[in-house]
């Protein structure tokens, strides 16, 4: 009787952490969605800005220096890792994905290709590493119309794009994309030690 009890209170206690463990997955997940909403609106907002102020060959200035600083700022913040990623890397520095993520986005071309819309698509996940666990998520990146002007065919980006792009980034791959394509993602990893921020 007393085994039975203890069976009963230990299955009692695995389900109630198997349902903490969750809601814990859940609020991280909503916790990187927001994060990188708030990353692709700031971006936004910033690239229409200067494309109004000086054209295209102005704004590779957004995705060159304030990208990287919003990601990083938001990473300090958190206690997480946020980049942005490519399916071909203009900057190997910052945008050269990892296995997992390569393997993320191979199965959102998959899916690209059976017919969903880009900007519909994210994936995440608990992966185990060596040095640890962590919460991983991929947003899709499309590429729209205003991305053409630095990331379309070679032959329509216009001249002082050309020019800049080959002075910041002489290694680049991340042109001849159309409309609506996979430029890459937005990537979170969180360690699962490290508990969620609450405001």
């Amino acid at each position: 009787m007393g085994s039975q009890r203890n069976c009963l209170l230990l299955l009692c206690a695995l389900g109630i952490s198997a349902a903490q463990a969750g809601d814990d997955v859940e609020q991280r997940k909503q916790a990187a969605v927001a994060a990188t909403k708030g990353l692709v609106q700031q971006l936004g907002g910033a690239l229409k800005k200067e494309m109004e102020a000086g054209g295209p060959a102005q704004a590779i200035g957004v995705c060159r220096d304030l990208a990287p600083k919003i990601a990083g700022d938001l990473s300090r913040e958190h206690g997480w890792q946020v980049t942005r990623v490519g399916t071909r890397v203009r900057n190997p520095l910052l945008g050269i994905p990892d296995a997992w993520e390569q393997q993320v986005l191979q199965d959102f071309q998959v899916r690209a290709a059976a017919g969903e819309a880009v900007a519909d698509m994210s994936f995440s996940a608990v992966v185990e590493e060596p040095d640890g666990r962590y919460f991983r998520f991929l947003k899709a990146i499309p590429v729209q119309a205003v991305c053409l002007n630095c990331h379309g065919p070679v032959e329509k980006i216009p001249t002082a794009v050309q020019e800049q792009l080959a002075s910041h980034y002489p290694m680049d791959r991340a042109v001849g994309y159309g409309e609506g394509e996979l430029r890459g993602a937005v990537s979170i990893k969180q360690p699962m030690d490290l508990p969620l921020k609450t405001n």
